[in-house]
Parts: C-alpha cells; structure tokens; sequence
C-alpha cells in the first residue's frame, strides 16, 4: 500500500473526528409501532413499512411490530404496504420517541397487477440500502437495489443486461448459457465470473475461494430472486478488499401469511430452450421454508453448445424465541455444457455460427451450506453470526490452443484441468446504537475466520469426444502441460464502522478493516522438453511450494448529507487490496505468459453523488467516482523474437479510471394522470468513463486507455402497462473497448481471435407479461433488430478467441401460482 493513499484517507478520518466533536444538531428519536388486521386484530408479519419522504423502509417482524431509529423531530408520510390488504397511508408528527398502532383492511377487490406492481414503485421508485440494515451499515455508500418482482424481463434465461438494467457501469459478457454464470463487471474491472466484486448469497461467500480463487461459477436463477443488492468499491471494508465491492444475492423467503404456496413456471424459448422453475414456501406456527428446483436445458446457436443444468435450494428458519431466530440453508447446483469454442476475427466476420471444437466440456458441481443465528439483545443491539462451507468442483477438458483457426486433432489427447473447492468460514456481527452528546449513533464491530484447503491438477486428458473428466497419463505421459497442488488458504478479518449523526442532516461513518492473508501451494508441476522431431529428450517432476503471508489495514470515511427528506448528498472514500493466486499463476495457460513475480495489486475507490426523488414522479441518482489501482493487474504484448510476439499478465503499472454515472427514472404516466390502472415509466442509465496507465516500466503502455471500459455505457427504455398487462422496451449501446494494455486494433490476418478491441455495439430487448387470476403469461424478444456482435474475446473458458453474442431469440413462458 503506497504511503500517499493511506495519508489521503487518514487525512479523511482526522477531519471526521474533527466534526464529530466540533458540531452538534438536533434529538433524534424511536418510531416503533404493529400492524394488524382490521378484523380479527391478528397482527401481520412480513408488512413493509415506508417513510416516502425519506426513503426509509423497515418490515414487520414475526409479531407484527417495526422500528424505525434515528428519526429527528418533524413530519413524516407513513406507507403501509401487503398484497393481502389494503395500503395504508398517514402522517405522522414526531417530537419525541412515538409509538403507533396500524390496522390495515383486506383487500376488497382483485387488484390488477399494474396496480400492483405501481403501489411497490410508489414504495421503492429507486431504492438504496438503508443506513443500517440488520447488522450491516451502508451509510454514504454508492448502494443499487435491484427488486427483482418488478422486473418485466427474461428471467428464465436469467438474462443479465435486462435484469442489471437499472445498475450504472457495469460491463457484461454473454455466455449464451441460460444465465448459468454471471459476468459482470465494471468501472475497468474484468467481467469474467464477476471475479472483481465479493459474491454472496444471502449474506454468505459463494465464490470457489474468496482471495485465491474468487471466480463465481454458481448464480442463483434469477426466478428465485427476491432483491439484488449492489454496493460499489466502499464495501471493501465489510465485505472484503475487492475493488468492485459487493454483490448479494437475497433469495425469495417463506411465505409468512400461508401455510403452502406452489409456483410453477414453465419457459420455452429459441435453440431448444427450456426451463422449469418450481418452488414451494409457506410458515407452520414459527417455522418458516423456501425451497425450489430449477431444471434447463438447451443449446446456443452454434454447434458444440449443448448444456443441463439442475439447481436446487432449500431454506428453513426457526423463531425460537421474540428476539431469536435460526436459519439453515442448502444449494446445489450441477451442469454440464458443450463449449464451441472461440473464432477470429475473420471466422467471426465470415460466419459467427462456426465451431470447430467438437470435444470441449465444462462440468460445475456447487454445495452450499450456511446456518445463521440473529438475535435481538435489545432495541439498541443487534447480532449475528453466519456458519458457511462449500464443497464444489469444476472440470474442463478440451482443445484450447492459442491458433484459434487451427483444427482439433481429433487423435491427440485433450487438456484437462479438475479444481476442487473446500471451504468454510464464519462472519460475526455486533451493531449497536448508543447516545453522544444527545445525538443517537450507530457503532458496528464483526469479525471473519476463512479457511480453504482447495486443489488443482492439470493435464492430459482422453482423446475422445465424450464429456470424460479421467485423466490419461499412463497413455500420455509426456503431455507438455502437467500440474498437481494444494492450495490452503487461511483468512482472518475484523472489521468496524460508526455513523456519527453530527446533526439532523449530516452523518460521517469512518470505518477500518484488518487483514490477514495466508496463501500456500504445495504440489509438483512438469517440465518436458522435446528435440526438432519432436521426441522427449526431457520430462522432469519439479516441486514448487510457496507461503506468501500479509497483513494490513485498509481504512476508509462515508458521508451523507440530506439538505431535505428527499435529497441526498453522499460521498465515500475507501482502501481496495486484490490478491493475485497460485492458482491462477501455476495453471499453465498456452494464450498468455504470467510473470512469476506477480504480486498483489491495491489502491482506493471515492464516490461524490445526488440522490433522491420528487414527490411520485421522479427519481435520480447522478454521481462521480475516481478508482485508482498500484500494480494493476493487467496484459500487454510483447515480442518473444523478431518475428513473434506473446500475450504477457502481470503487474503492468499504475493506473486511474474516472468518470460520471447517472440514472434517472420517470413515472411520466403518475406526472401526467391519477388513473390507476396504466402504467409509462421512462428510465436512462448513462455511465460516461475516462482511463490511463499513469505509470508503467513497460514499453508502449503509459498513456494507454484501462482494459474493459467503454467511454459510453448506456442501457435506457420504457416500462408500461395496462391494467395486468406489462411491458418493456430497452436499448442498450457500449461504444468500443480493449482488452490489453497495449490497445491493440482489430487484426483480421491473425489466427488468433484472443488480442484486440471489442467493437462498439447496440441491443434491443423487448419483454411482456399478462397475469390472469392464477395464471402468468410471458413472452419476449431479445436482440430484436438481429445484430451480429461480440462482447468477449476468452483466453481460456470458453474459447479461447472471440464468442459471439446470440443472434435474434424468442422466449414464452407460463407461471401458476397457487
């Protein structure tokens, strides 16, 4: 960590404690209160409760009641919403901690879904997370909320630019698997596997090893979504050091006011698509469950692409006591896909269609396992702890050699490469609300124990063209590229924040995280020579066992300023550290050359925004952000000889990436009309992006313009509807980016399709429902105008060369729910 960007920081956090002790404001107070049924008196858990004027939220417990904390004196517009009753709506005067009592009366009539779907918008018009939530602050954080229910968009192919529509920057690769992975990234961070953000499942790590391996080869299927949460580089102090902050996942949860609930849904779509998402969910006194099964099927456009998929969830949560609650969850995931292979830029041009890969696989077996245990030790204090391990395995075979044009010799054996994932960790969480100096804050204190004990071997495969995962050394003894490690890994982290309220309006929460890293590998790799004929004159088994211990702090300061309930002034300055792995360093990889004194990257993620509402009809959150990255991982050519050149990754410099953010979200319809049952929301999420290599001891790349960011990134469209028919248009547009530090053009005499920039392209999606009773239509079309494009050139899975993004495809889908 370089000595300027801990000055910078610490420099934050003395003018924070400065004002902490400098300034005062105004008494903040308790709004606590139930919620009943207006006939029986029987109160109503699960009712989510909404201060419209400041964007607050909090739900009804198992008993019916809520709290809101740190309410200053003043008035307040209080919104009661469930699906079962009626909405509720009151003002509410607060001079002092205020106690409420709420009936809310059945529904009457059978709502249409536009209306239904209109009274959440009127609830979460543009949701972030909340200062506190659980055991968790988001306090001044760059935070996006993504409601998954409100979504009109193809869930079953878990189509990611539709569903992350609403989520500024981010850059997407397509697998045409079905959503099978997920590929996101941004602000100049690799997309592949979402590998720079933390991923988690309600909560807890999903990726194969969250600091030596943190590809995320499980996603959830986006029918079992209840909410996205998506915190930007600020998270690194809670959640872990990534650069891209946080991704969690938040499943559906019981069903609180039924004793069963059944969802079926049955999707048809293009190339042999088909998806079947069945859940159950429902409470039994005080024991709650969710649980689905989620089957697909099908095959991409090209040859060679065929995949199954089978994914199931189970969860189970106990109240055993007011303040006490218990919660085991279990996931599985396992699929098979065919891979076709990459192309070059001329075989892309040619035909997108073609592959010449007949005998590559993929293979993902996922277990998830995590138990929670919240308790309540009072109205000011909260804790957790979450118990989670993964077993998993993933396995490749195939032809993935660097000449993407060159045929498979059907005769050779295949590259085999087989990880397997073992791990399990525990994260504990204190949050507390104190006084100081007649002001009420928030103090949060939680530690991290991780251990992973994973392994990797690599090398020759059979020569068959089957899905077969056995290695073929006895056959094949002098196979070029041979490995077998252990890969232990060890992680301890402690972690605080605290949200100062210095007055009514303005809070600071400076935070730290401590981290300690203990990364091993221990196993053999080979070194075989062969002469001009190609015989092996040398094959030798060399040990290589390493121990790169670390530790360190990063810190980091949030602010938030609210000159009104509506508006919000927020900003954030945090430390980021990626560590660089064995693992990735000891897989020999024939597409790039990896420098053996690679090291760990670091630096810090600012953000400045505005964000809030006016009144119903409006809502906006514009803001800017400066990533600077020291020792950025990253990869350049350079010449091997006079006549050849090589891709190289390692640290090629420091470098910066900066730019303006914005989303805006329209209700045109509610501007114009009081009419119920229509529904014309017009959105735009612009991300305008700048980058330069500052530094670098490498030839050709100070200067040069941060892999993976487009200048312009912007998805915009139309949510409509009438009554319980709804709809969505969305154009989305990505101006050109490279994918090297060197910048390299386009070159269509290459057989490689792995160097070069990916070509500015644009997308239009269209996606309706029709509910009817029990029943949901769905049908859509996504790449309506049919455009030929690519957003990826892969050096490994699933290429390595360009992998064309699909041409026009169709879906149609029924849901019953009972």
């Amino acid at each position: 960590m370089k000595l300027k960007d801990y000055n910078k920081i610490k420099q934050m956090l003395i003018n924070a404690v400065f004002c902490v002790v400098a300034t005062t404001g105004l008494a903040q107070h308790t709004v606590s209160g139930t919620v009943r049924s207006s006939v029986d008196q029987s109160v109503i858990p699960n009712a989510e409760i909404y201060i419209s004027n400041t964007g607050d939220e909090a739900k009804t417990n198992a008993n019916g009641t809520f709290q809101f904390n740190n309410v200053p004196d003043g008035t307040y517009y209080f919104v009661v919403f469930t699906y079962e009753y009626q909405l509720n709506e009151q003002t509410v005067e607060v001079s002092g901690d205020t106690t409420l009592e709420i009936e809310l009366d059945p529904l009457g009539e059978t709502l249409s879904e536009v209306v239904i779907k209109k009274r959440k918008e009127r609830i979460f018009a543009l949701k972030q997370l909340r200062p506190v939530e659980g055991t968790a602050i988001y306090a001044g954080k760059k935070s996006e909320v993504i409601q998954v229910d409100n979504l009109t968009a193809n869930l079953a192919t878990g189509n990611a630019r539709q569903i992350y529509s609403q989520v500024v920057g981010l850059n997407i690769y397509e697998n045409n698997d079905a959503g099978l992975q997920l590929n996101i990234g941004g602000r100049g961070l690799d997309p592949n596997r979402t590998a720079n953000f933390n991923t988690r499942q309600n909560g807890y790590d999903i990726s194969a090893d969250v600091l030596g391996y943190p590809e995320s080869y499980y996603t959830p299927p986006a029918e079992a979504l209840r909410e996205i949460q998506v915190v930007r580089g600020a998270a690194s102090l809670q959640y872990g050091t990534q650069f891209g902050g946080l991704i969690n996942f938040k499943l559906k949860q019981p069903n609180r006011n039924k004793k069963i609930e059944l969802v079926s849904r049955q999707t048809i779509g293009s190339y042999d698509l088909y998806n079947s998402f069945n859940s159950l969910s429902g409470t039994v006194d005080k024991l709650g469950y969710y649980t689905y099964f989620n089957y697909k099927k099908g095959n991409d456009f090209r040859p060679n692409s065929q995949f199954d998929s089978y994914n199931g969830y189970a969860h189970v949560d106990y109240q055993l006591t007011d303040k006490t609650k218990l919660t085991g969850e279990f996931s599985y995931l396992y699929y098979l896909a065919q891979q076709p292979g990459g192309l070059t830029d001329a075989q892309f041009e040619e035909d997108p269609t073609f592959s010449n890969r007949s005998r590559n696989w993929f293979e993902v077996d996922w277990k998830l396992y995590s138990l929670l245990l919240e308790h309540t030790f009072s109205q000011q204090t909260d804790f957790s702890l979450n118990l989670f391990a993964l077993d998993a395995s993933r396995k490749t075979v195939g032809f993935r050699e660097n000449r993407v044009s060159q045929p498979d010799d059907l005769n050779e054996p295949r590259e085999l490469i087989v990880g397997n994932f073992n791990n399990w960790g525990a994260e504990a969480r204190l949050l507390t609300r104190y006084n100081f100096f007649d002001k009420d804050h928030v103090f949060l204190i939680g530690g991290k124990y991780y251990q992973a004990n994973n392994t990797s071997k690599q090398g020759p495969g059979t020569n068959g063209s089957d899905a077969d995962f056995s290695f073929a050394e006895a056959e094949f003894p002098d196979y070029r590229r041979q490995s077998d490690f252990e890969l232990p890994n060890l992680n301890i982290a402690v972690f605080g924040e605290n949200i100062f309220n210095i007055s009514e309006t303005f809070s600071v929460t400076p935070g730290f995280r401590f981290e300690y890293i203990k990364t091993e590998s221990e196993g053999t790799y080979k070194k075989i020579n062969f002469d001009n004929a190609g015989n092996p004159i040398l094959n030798e088994t060399i040990p290589d066992n390493r121990t790169f211990d670390r530790s360190f702090v990063l810190l980091g300061v949030g602010l938030s300023y609210k000159p009104s309930r509506s508006i919000e002034l927020y900003g954030n300055a945090s430390q980021n550290y990626r560590s660089v792995t064995f693992s990735d360093i000891r897989i020999t990889n024939p597409s790039l050359t990896v420098d053996p004194f690679i090291t760990d990257e670091d630096g810090f993620t600012a953000d400045v925004g505005l964000r809030g509402r006016y009144k119903k009809y409006f809502s906006y959150d514009v803001s800017v952000f400066y990533l600077a990255y020291n020792d950025r991982l990253g990869v350049v050519l350079r010449p091997v000889n006079d006549i050849q050149l090589e891709r190289f990754r390692g640290n090629i410099g420091d470098a910066v990436t900066y730019g303006l953010e914005s989303f805006v979200d329209w209700n045109i319809w509610n501007t114009f009309s009081s009419e119920k049952n229509i529904k014309l929301n017009l959105f735009s999420n612009l991300s305008i992006i700048d980058s330069e290599y500052k530094n670098s001891e490498i030839s050709g790349v100070q200067g040069n313009k941060v892999e993976f960011i487009p200048k312009l990134n912007l998805k915009t469209g139309i949510n409509f509807g009438f009554k319980n028919l709804l709809g969505s248009i969305q154009y989305t547009y990505l101006s050109k980016q490279f994918t090297d530090a060197t910048n390299s053009e386009r070159d269509f005499e290459s057989q490689s399709g792995i160097v070069g920039e990916i070509p500015a392209y644009d997308i239009l999606d269209v996606s309706l429902s029709y509910s009817y009773k029990m029943f949901q239509f769905e049908a859509g079309i996504n790449n309506v105008l049919d455009n030929n494009y690519f957003v990826r050139r892969a050096t490994g899975y699933p290429g390595p060369g360009i992998i064309p993004s699909q041409p026009r495809t169709w879906y149609t889908g029924l849901q019953i729910k009972l």
